[in-house]
Order: structure tokens, then sequence, then C-alpha cells
């Protein structure tokens, strides 16, 4: 039956009941509010960093883990908990991701000690596995119709680029005003509302519960996610490629996921049934999705060094300049729907790939002057391409899993945008600082160990030609800012061809949103089979009466094997 069961009459297993009316909205908007709140949390705390570090004295090695344990852990363990909620309910596993994120905030918030702070962040990472795939699985369920379910997947992605944008900025004005401790109490209120508000109004559903859950395969795939994720990470932070803590990991991390894939196909009952990557929409989305991020999200960071290092700019500062991309995103994300039944899944996304590569060339005009509306424009470009990228992707791969995959498909859509991302910071950090560090080897004036210690980044010079003369000053910090422009301008080309091969791979897609019911197809059909096993026992039951003999007295009355007689043949 495809992956579903008939739970009454023409009724899909694992769709609630209750989805009609103005209640779904009710819904989607618990789902958007929880689902901003871990946004928030994936960026929200770079700007509390400083503060932190004056407070608990981290080491590098303590403050490297504080930043990256929450996404890391929460890419890891998409998988895990995306499947389990299709077994033991989405919305008890999105109840108990909300509880713990909220205990996890008050750890974080109170933490004593860089070692407390790691583990809260750990558990805030567990937490934020629980709710992502939950929030978009349950959305899937609530909105069986494909062109509401696209209303609403453009409200969900809206609000997920709103609460990664905004993280900066509110993380800013909350540490400007208080402490550092409060970028994580904020979260208490609202998951503890989430909590009593979602065990009132959430609907319960869950896929197919044949055979045992695949704990062994959530784990493996778990590993290798971390494997993998750790890595890319530690290249990014600028440790050689062979090592013990890069190479091997990702090394390590493949091979599990390849073991992990192996095992799947070859288990009667699997925690992801991998013939949906058979479907060219389903894997093409997913594609698209990791291109998407691994070209963009690197880009994020070096655009926020050069706001506050190059144009010199304040972190609440920095925050706002970055809204026009916000917005852009907002709408892109509110406006989905009418342009995916307008263009179709194929010119939507590669449309969308094409008009951020066309904002990314733009704004290799930055330098180091401030072009307040060139720079306003380039993100207003970006920001409604790359969210409109994002939302045809995420509409088409969820569009294609069967509800009752829907959370497995949830996940595995969010562990490719977290590899994405990482894999992204990872590979244009290394494009910045390939072509950074050589404009540092001769400046004038400086001995060739400070320019040596200038080269690993533009805030390493700033601080290096603080300690020299005021010439050498002069010209270390000229050097250093000009290098790292012509940095930021090969990353930026450099991304502009991932985003021209995501708009080829984009042309794989289906040209109208129909074409793509795959899904819609598989689910029509379980619920047709169920319908025609309903039929079969009426039927059998209209032979058994036809054959028992009448007692006395008992007399049909007129017309009534004419009545059922339709119900029996299926007509």
């Amino acid at each position: 039956m495809s992956g579903t069961t008939a739970s009454g009459r023409g009724r899909t297993g694992g769709v609630p009941r209750h989805t009609g009316g103005v209640n779904r909205w009710t819904v989607l908007t618990v789902l958007c509010v929880s689902l901003l709140f871990v946004a928030l949390d994936t960026t929200i705390l770079y700007v509390a960093v400083p503060s932190i570090t004056e407070d608990l004295r981290p080491g590098p090695v303590e403050l490297l883990w504080i930043v990256d344990v929450y996404p890391l852990m929460a890419a890891s363990l998409l998988i895990l908990f995306g499947t389990l909620g299709d077994r033991v309910g989405r919305r008890r596993i999105l109840l108990l991701g909300y509880g713990l994120f909220a205990l996890a905030s008050a750890a974080a918030a109170l933490a004593p000690n860089p070692q407390i702070l790691m583990a809260a962040r750990a558990l805030l990472g567990i937490g934020g596995a629980m709710i992502m795939p939950a929030t978009l699985s349950i959305l899937r369920q609530v909105f069986p119709d494909r062109r509401e379910r696209a209303v609403a997947i453009g409200v969900w992605s809206a609000v997920a680029a709103v609460g990664a944008a905004v993280g900066p900025v509110l993380g800013g004005f909350l540490v400007e005003n208080f402490w550092w401790g409060s970028v994580f109490l904020i979260n208490i209120p609202m998951m503890t509302a989430m909590f009593l508000i979602g065990r009132w109004l959430l609907p319960e559903s869950r896929g197919e519960r044949n055979g045992p859950w695949d704990l062994i395969g959530a784990v493996v795939a778990a590993l290798g996610v971390v494997g993998i994720v750790f890595g890319v990470k530690r290249l990014g932070s600028g440790a050689p490629v062979v090592g013990l803590t890069t190479l091997l990991p990702i090394l390590l991390g493949a091979a599990l996921l390849t073991l992990f894939v192996r095992r799947q196909r070859r288990r009667a009952h699997p925690l992801i049934d991998m013939r949906l990557f058979s479907r060219p929409a389903f894997g093409t989305s997913i594609g698209c999705i990791v291109l998407a991020m691994l070209a963009l999200v690197g880009l994020q960071l070096i655009a926020v060094q050069y706001l506050q290092l190059v144009l010199h700019l304040s972190p609440l500062a920095t925050g706002l300049r970055m809204l026009p991309l916000v917005f852009a995103a907002m709408a892109a994300g509110l406006t989905g729907s009418k342009l995916l039944q307008v263009l179709g899944p194929r010119a939507m996304v590669s449309g969308g790939f094409t008009l951020t590569t066309v904002a990314v060339l733009s704004l290799t005009a930055m330098g180091s002057q401030d072009h307040f509306w060139q720079l306003s424009l380039g993100f207003v470009l970006l920001g409604f391409g790359f969210q409109a990228t994002l939302f045809g992707a995420y509409e088409s791969m969820l569009s294609e899993a069967p509800a009752a995959q829907s959370g497995g498909a949830a996940a595995l859509g969010e562990t490719a945008y977290q590899l994405g991302a990482g894999i992204g910071v990872a590979l244009l950090g290394s494009v910045m600082n390939a072509a950074y560090a050589p404009g540092l080897h001769r400046v004038g004036g400086v001995s060739a160990a400070a320019s040596h210690s200038a080269s690993h980044s533009l805030g390493e010079a700033y601080k290096v030609a603080a300690g020299l003369g005021e010439q050498a000053r002069a010209a270390l910090r000229v050097a250093a800012r000009d290098a790292f422009i012509h940095g930021l301008r090969v990353t930026l080309i450099a991304s502009a061809v991932l985003l021209l091969a995501g708009a080829g791979i984009a042309l794989r897609l289906p040209r109208r949103a129909a074409e793509s019911g795959g899904a819609e197809q598989a689910d029509a059909a379980a619920a047709e089979e169920g319908a025609g096993a309903v039929a079969e026992e009426d039927a059998g039951a209209v032979a058994e009466e036809k054959s028992a003999p009448a007692a006395d007295g008992d007399v049909p009355p007129a017309g009534c094997e004419g009545a059922r007689a339709p119900a029996g043949t299926g007509r």
C-alpha cells in the first residue's frame, strides 16, 4: 500500500481527520512560531561570543564547540527523530522537543562555566532536531491539498529565513542592553507556551508501523552525518585538509552513510525508502537544497565580516543592514505559492538560482566605500532569489514523498540543508582564505612574522596592526582591507558558478506541479485500496445474506437488495 494504511473509508492513514476550516492555519501558526525560535538559535549566538569569552573565559577549542555543537547535534539527529516521529507520533516528538529546548535554554542562560554551556548547547541541538522535521512533516499531514500546502510551505520557509537572518539583530540588541544569557532566556516562555498550545491544538499523526524501528540504522546515519559535518567544520576553521580531525572523520562519515544506504535497501521496513530518490523531482530537489546552501551560507558570514570590519558597522547596525534580505525572503515565501502555480517547479527553482546569481555578481562591485542603495538592492535580489529557490525545492521534495513517510522526507531535506550549510562555510571560507592571504605576503614596514599572522583573517590583521608603529599600522590595515575585498570578489564569483550549476540541475524538475504528484498518487492509490477493501467486505456480507435461508416472517423490505447491489459490485 505504498507506505500508508487505510483508516476508515477513503481516508489515507496518517492524515489527521480535523484538517478543515481555520484549524489547520492555526496549526501552521503554532508550527511557525516554534520553528522561528529554533532558527534564531542558529545565528543569535554569533554576536554574543565576545561577551561569553570575557565572562566565562573559554579556551579556543571550548569556544569553537560552544558555537558549533548546536548545529552539529541538530544535523546528525534529524534522520533519527524524523523517522521516529513517523513511528511513535510526530506531535509527541515535537512536544518532547519543546520541553527539552526550554530546559536546555535555561541551563545555557545560567551556565557558570564553558563546560556547562557546551552541554546545554548540545541539548539545544537535540531539541532542535526533534522540532525541525516534526514541523514540516505535520505540515505535510495537515495540508493534504497541494495548493494549500504550497502556501503553508511558503509561510514556513519565510519564517525559517526570518529566524536565521534576524538572529544577529536580536542578539545584538539583547547583548547590548542585558547580558549574553538573555539570548537563551527568551526561549523559555515561548517554548513553554508552544508546549501547552501544541498539546491542545496540534493533531497527532504517524505513518505505517509495520516491522521494528531500525535503531541501529538511525545511529549509523547519525554518526555518519556527525563525521562529515565535524570534518567540514574543521576545514572551515583553517585546519589542514589531511588530518585526524578533518579528512579522517569525513571519510568515516561517508563510509557510515554508505553503509546506512545499503542497509535501508536490504530491509523490508526501512527507516527511509531509498526508492524515493528514483523519483527525479525528489532527488533533484534534495540536490538543489544542498547547492543553494553550499553557495550562499558561507557568503552570509563573509558579508557580516565585510559590514563590520570594512565598513566598521556595529553588530546591531550590521543586523539592520541585512534586513532588506530578510524582507525580500519573506516576500518570496509568501508569494511562492502563486509563483509556483504560474511558473511551475522547473522555472521557479532554476529562475531562483539565476536571479541569485545576478545578485551575487552585482555584489562584486562592493569596495571600501559604503554604497548603501547598491548593497541593499543586491541583498533584495539575493533574498528573493534564494528563498524562491528553497521554496520550490522544498515543495517539490515534500510533495513527492508519501504522507506516511513525511517525517523521513522532512529529515532528509533538513539534513541536506545542514550539510550544504556546513560544506559551504568550509568551501567558500577556503576560497576566501586562498584569495586573501597572498595580498599580505609583502607589506612595507611589516615583518614577515607579523604579515604571516595577519594573513589568517582580516580580524587578525587588525589585531596585529594595533601593535605596530603608526606608519606600519596604516600600511597593514590598508593592505588587509584591500586583500579582503579582493578575496570577497573571488568568493562571490565562485558562489555564482555553484549557483549556475544549481540552475542547470533544476532543469530536471517537472515543468508543472501536476507532473510531480507522485506522493498524491500514492496516497490516492492507498485510499482507493482501502475503499476497495471496504467494498469487498460489503459484497461478502451481501452474498452471505443472500445465501442464508430467510427465517419465518423475516422478509426484507422492498428495494433493499436493489439498494445494496451497487455497493457490492463497486459501482
